[in-house]
């Protein structure tokens, strides 16, 4: 099985996003590549080639279930494991979500120390069958 390495993190908040690429950079040792926008996202990709793809729900512009969509428009990434993270983790939201294509979906506020552990925790679980 791939070490998780590399992961897209999408979010238009500069304050999260800080917090997050330090959470998974400094304790969980990964590879980021930060973008601020769903249109950033679908416009540098493919180039970073993640092993994972993690996105915000609500952004301006592009939101996460539009970038998403747009991602599966890319054949390199047509089968990325893709996150959602979001405020809004109801069931029913949580299924919303999965319906669309996610592998799982992140709550937010989230918790820097373990966000890593979380990531690799998932991205094992798909490896595993």
């Amino acid at each position: 099985m791939t070490q998780l390495e590399r992961v897209l993190y999408v979010e238009d908040d500069e304050d999260i996003r800080v917090v997050a690429q330090v959470a998974l950079e400094m304790v969980g040792g990964l590879d980021v590549k930060v973008c601020s926008s769903g249109e950033q996202a679908l416009a540098e990709a493919q180039a970073y080639a993640p092993h994972l793809i993690l996105l915000d729900v609500m952004m301006p512009g592009l939101d996460g279930p539009m970038t998403l969509a747009g991602l599966r428009q890319i054949p390199a990434l047509a089968d990325t494991p893709v996150l959602f993270m979001t405020a809004k983790v109801q069931p029913s939201e949580v299924a919303h979500y999965k319906s669309l294509g996610a592998v799982d979906v992140l709550s937010k506020p989230f918790d820097p120390m373990s966000l890593a552990d979380q990531l690799k925790s998932i991205w094992s679980g798909l490896h595993d069958g």
